[in-house]
């Protein structure tokens, strides 16, 4: 068996610092193994390099898979992406990881938007089949597009406007309401307005004389913050309105968050997203990215419906795009 996983992990001097991804692998690789498979031969990117770079060698999570699921019959492969093939998914890549093996099996949902060798050329040439991770993926999240149970709230947040303007077209005009923070909202209330888009922007919001931790700070109404002053939270009153959106969804969509939750005086609107999204019973799904570590880091993460671990993916998929990597698996 040839496994694509996503084993795309953070890694802090050499060891891994979230393994949230590699326990996601774990499900395939032990049915896999439990029905007798010869040999599973695990293969995934990891960073961004241009080319063999020791700083990206994959040895880190081959070790602590290893511990994970101790079988001799998985092997994991070297950084797909230490060959330029990888990318431009070309022939002959896909052909060399292809080798030797029967069946091919996607289960890197975070990866499954690129067209690449490893997500898509292996698939001509393999048997292609889905895995539970990535066949879990598309049921949580498909269930965000078909029919959701209303009301329905979408929290959207974090830096990237352009990347999630797709995102809000389409679930925009499906949800009651977009609630929006982060540097998106400073965006968006700069914009022409999207049509048919419910959306309420932050009327409050904490900033800082300069993008420092521990810069002075203070609350400011949304369209009054001082000249100058970098806002990097939402404020007091904005918590507590997205509060009762959320409290009052039957479904949740959350991806972002809404300020610089990673220095903790501007934590608190993200905590407090997080907290309102655990509390409620709705269906609730948590995109990938920063809003799934912030859930996790709060220890949160079990008391959420599904916690995606694709951030891109996620995004691409809910804004209606096809996914080369889903495309070339016949069933999924």
């Amino acid at each position: 068996m040839l496994v694509r996983a996503d084993l795309n992990v953070p890694l802090e001097d050499g060891r891994i610092a979230d393994e949230t991804r590699v326990r996601a692998a774990l499900p395939t690789l032990e049915l896999l193994l439990d029905r007798g498979a010869a040999e599973v031969a695990v293969c995934s990117h990891l960073g961004r390099p241009r080319g063999p770079d020791p700083a990206y060698a994959i040895e880190p999570v081959r070790s602590r898979l290893a511990e994970l699921v101790p079988d001799p019959r998985v092997t994991v492969l070297e950084n797909t992406r230490f060959n330029a093939g990888e990318t431009a998914n070309d022939p002959r890549f896909a052909r060399e990881l292809a080798d030797e093996r029967d069946l091919f099996v996607e289960d890197a949902f975070g990866s499954v938007h690129r067209a690449h060798a490893s997500t898509v050329g292996v698939a001509d040439l393999l048997p292609a089949y889905a895995g539970l991770l990535l066949e879990r993926e598309l049921r949580e999240l498909g269930r965000l597009l078909d029919r959701p149970e209303r009301p329905f709230v979408v929290v959207l947040g974090g830096a990237k406007v352009d990347d999630k303007i797709g995102v809000l077209r389409n679930l925009g005009g499906r949800a009651e309401i977009v609630l929006v923070g982060g540097k998106m909202a400073t965006e968006l209330a700069s914009r022409p307005p999207l049509e048919e888009l419910r959306a309420l922007l932050p009327v409050d919001v904490v900033a800082a004389a300069a993008f420092d931790p521990d810069a002075e700070s203070a609350v400011f109404a949304a369209d009054s913050v001082r000249e100058g002053w970098t806002v990097l939270d939402i404020g007091p009153e904005t918590r507590e309105a997205f509060g009762e959106y959320i409290e009052s969804a039957r479904t949740i969509f959350w991806n972002g968050p809404m300020g610089v939750f990673e220095w903790p005086r501007f934590a608190d609107g993200t905590k407090a997203v997080a907290e309102a999204v655990a509390a409620s019973d709705a269906f609730s799904v948590v995109g990938g990215g920063d809003s799934a570590r912030a859930i996790d880091e709060l220890g949160l993460a079990d008391r959420v419906t599904w916690v995606s671990t694709g951030g891109g993916a996620a995004l691409e998929l809910l804004e209606g795009k096809e996914l080369p990597g889903v495309a070339v698996i016949p069933d999924a």
